[in-house]
């Protein structure tokens, strides 16, 4: 019985590899998808954005309500398209058409390379599963394990703000890119065998701990996305206001992404939203120390970093509701942000020793 379970997890473990290779080339997919939605999306003949910055463009946004007749001859007012401004100073500049530039043949391949990231989500979460089957576990005991998971949740999230209607299909290429790079390090450089947790890891706190780690650095992660491009767009709208002609390449591609004030809401409210849930993540894992070590805290490395990153996140939220603080100020920090729970996870995990030492490398 024994020899039928182990081969039974030995077949799951390998089906998990297969399909975590097969997910990446339908990703792989996606990602030239996403790259034909933007080439057809440059050819569009919409009307760029700099136009909204100029005094004429203003002008000639139209009357406040627009009156049109139905066939009784009945007045129907139209409700205006309004502009918000974030904030005083910031440019009121509407969003951008998009990847597929308003061309049909662009968004039909922007529908596509959806279609196919979500079937690449659904073989990658089914890998997750066949994994987790495999050695009979939450599938997080080290480092090829959390990456898989980090992926799959960050493009489950993304699905899911595009299933709530949010306009966020500018944000596919840069998430296709970068799960292919995170799923290739994965399988080339972290890979590990299927195997049984340390003993410290045999707790019902993994489940809840990690999981939710796990969540929230996959969103921080397009919080930080988000950040990177209001950097690239503001930097396009300061140009156009001061008279200035970007680059073809730049304004093709920068005129069709979201305002910059857009883009830095979307940033916020993003890491806002899970910056509670990363406060709980580091509760749950003093709380599970306390039951693994006797200890709740003990300035191990990941611990530290942890709390450095909670702190920089703390501050980030801190400056970005201070006016002073808004736009590309506020973006670096949160970049920084980031920057710190990239390296709590990938730098203490291989170089640093402690009693988190579970990379599996």
């Amino acid at each position: 019985m024994t020899l039928l379970a182990a081969a039974t997890n030995e077949s799951l473990a390998d089906l998990s590899n297969k399909l975590v290779y097969a997910s990446m080339a339908v990703y792989m997919l996606a990602f030239f998808a996403h790259i034909t939605e933007w080439v057809f999306g440059s050819r569009s003949k919409v009307g760029r954005t700099a136009a909204a910055l100029t005094p004429a463009a203003a002008a000639a946004s139209g009357p406040a309500v627009q009156v049109r007749t139905k066939g009784g001859g009945t007045a129907v007012l139209d409700k205006p398209k309004v502009v918000t401004r974030s904030a005083s100073g910031v440019r009121d500049v509407p969003d951008g058409p998009g990847a597929a530039g308003g061309t049909e043949k662009g968004d039909l391949y922007g529908r596509i390379a959806v279609s196919l990231t979500v079937l690449g989500f659904l073989i990658e979460a089914s890998g997750v599963v066949s994994r987790a089957l495999s050695v009979e576990r939450a599938p997080w005991g080290n480092m090829y394990e959390f990456n898989l998971t980090f992926s799959t949740v960050a493009v489950g999230a993304y699905l899911a703000l595009l299933a709530l209607k949010k306009n966020v299909r500018w944000l596919g290429l840069i998430l296709v890119t970068s799960v292919l790079l995170d799923l290739g390090i994965a399988t080339t450089w972290l890979y590990t065998a299927s195997d049984q947790l340390v003993p410290a890891l045999h707790s019902y706190w993994l489940w809840i701990h990690v999981s939710t780690a796990i969540f929230c650095g996959a969103v921080f992660y397009i919080g930080a996305a988000g950040a990177v491009l209001y950097l690239f767009r503001d930097s396009y709208e300061s140009h156009l206001e001061a008279g200035r002609t970007p680059g073809r390449f730049r304004t093709s591609v920068l005129e069709r992404m979201p305002s910059a004030a857009t883009l830095d809401k979307f940033s916020y409210r993003i890491n806002a939203a899970v910056f509670p849930l990363w406060t709980f993540t580091i509760v749950a894992g003093a709380i599970w120390a306390g039951d693994a070590w006797g200890r709740y805290w003990g300035w191990d490395p990941k611990e530290v970093w942890s709390f450095v990153t909670w702190v920089a996140y703390a501050c980030y939220l801190h400056a970005r509701a201070t006016a002073g603080w808004k736009g590309r100020k506020a973006a670096y920090l949160a970049l920084f942000a980031f920057a710190c729970w990239i390296w709590n996870y990938y730098g203490v995990n291989i170089l640093l020793s402690g009693k988190h030492s579970y990379a599996g490398v």
